[in-house]
């Protein structure tokens, strides 16, 4: 590939490429294995076929995007095609205007959604149609909408979907597939001939942290308040399984569909409402035992400004219970003490020792919510010679 000048693609990528150039294809690939080269491959061989056309590269989240323009920025040349970034912040209008320019798009589905519902522009020039993080197609509604645009619109449709994880049930799989009309699915794994020549051997090393007392007792309270609120589902003859999130948040679906289609029973409105408080408990819980202090008194305090605002009955009597008080003072007390969750300071513990071992050593930190992530860049900043 002449544009190709930065990068020579492993063999498996080789691979992969020559399907995707034939077929509509679903790659998936674990993560930092290269499945976004795959897409510049592809995208380079599309618009050498159809010079006049565009590609479309959607990706979840606007910072994902963004990343993937840069990625493309880094390694293509200058005058290869105008690349733009498409925002909720650009006015539609713009987005209108830089459409007619710009050769490749990156863009978040709901932006490029809205524009074709507001008929702005369509996707008959549009040569490659990417869609990252690919999974999110079995709940993404304006993934599955533009997908299914394109193919009505677009005179020479080509769909790469990408994931590092499509979910282990063939159910959601064929879903994906069926949503984007995909022909082929090229799936490797570490452990594929193809690929493991590539990596180096993975030491995995658990370490356990043990909660502190403070927060043994916090727990106790929320638990023990969990457990009656799901013994009431079980007494309203709602519920019977095991209290999961999952299904939990199944049952509140459930719950409220009844209600929606015009059920007025007493029971289901009742128990629609303990179970969302059981939900909020059990989120609290999670936080409380995974994340950082100061992220679970933030949503502590939200459910009590909730509370003053009136705005729902069942938080009101969920924060009045003095289990939910307890917990609340308790982590005001230790938030104004500067405490925090001893898994932080455990990782700022490893990051100083293997970063005094190796000076160059890079380190990688995955985070579930953000307020988590935002901390742990904080406390890492502290550390005298390291940045985040």
């Amino acid at each position: 590939m002449e544009f190709l000048k930065k990068i020579t693609p492993r063999k498996y990528q080789q691979k992969i490429f020559e399907t995707c150039v034939k077929k509509n294809c679903l790659v998936v690939l674990p993560t930092g294995l290269g499945k976004t080269l795959i897409a510049l491959m592809l995208t380079i061989e599309r618009m050498k076929k159809f010079p006049n056309e565009k590609v479309v590269f959607l990706a979840p989240t606007r910072p994902l995007a963004e990343q993937h323009l840069n990625f493309f920025k880094k390694n293509l040349p200058e005058l290869f095609g105008e690349m733009q970034l498409f925002t909720g912040q650009v006015n539609p209008e713009k987005r209108k205007e830089i459409w007619q320019t710009a050769d490749i798009i990156f863009s978040t589905p709901q932006c490029v959604a809205n524009d074709i519902k507001k008929e702005l522009y369509n996707l008959r020039d549009v040569c490659l149609l990417v869609e990252d993080e690919a999974h999110r197609c079995t709940k993404n509604y304006d993934y599955n909408y533009v997908a299914r645009k394109y193919n009505q619109q677009s005179l020479h449709p080509r769909i790469l979907g990408l994931t590092a994880s499509p979910g282990s049930e063939a159910g959601k799989i064929k879903e994906i597939c069926e949503n984007l009309s995909i022909d082929e699915v090229e799936l490797r794994n570490r452990e594929s001939p193809d690929v493991k020549p590539y990596l180096q051997e993975l030491k995995f090393e658990k370490v356990i942290v043990n909660l502190p007392a403070e927060f043994i007792k916090m727990k106790e309270s929320l638990s023990g308040l969990f457990r009656r609120y799901v013994s009431e589902l079980r007494n309203r003859k709602v519920f019977f399984g095991f209290p999961s999130k999952t299904e939990l948040i199944k049952l509140q679906k459930r719950l409220i569909l009844s209600i929606a289609k015009g059920n007025r029973n007493y029971n289901l409105f009742s128990a629609s409402s303990v179970c969302a408080q059981a939900i909020k408990i059990q989120h609290a819980l999670e936080l409380l035992e995974t994340q950082t202090l100061p992220g679970f008194n933030k949503y502590l305090r939200e459910l009590f400004r909730q509370a003053a605002r009136k705005e729902n009955k069942g938080v009101i009597r969920l924060v009045a219970k003095p289990e939910f008080n307890y917990v609340f003072i308790k982590s005001n007390e230790l938030v104004a003490k500067n405490n925090e969750h001893p898994k932080i300071l455990k990782l700022v513990e490893i990051i100083k020792k293997e970063k005094k071992e190796n000076d160059r050593l890079k380190v990688i930190v995955f985070a579930h919510f953000r307020d988590t992530a935002q901390l742990i860049s904080k406390k890492i900043n502290e550390i005298s010679g390291i940045k985040a």
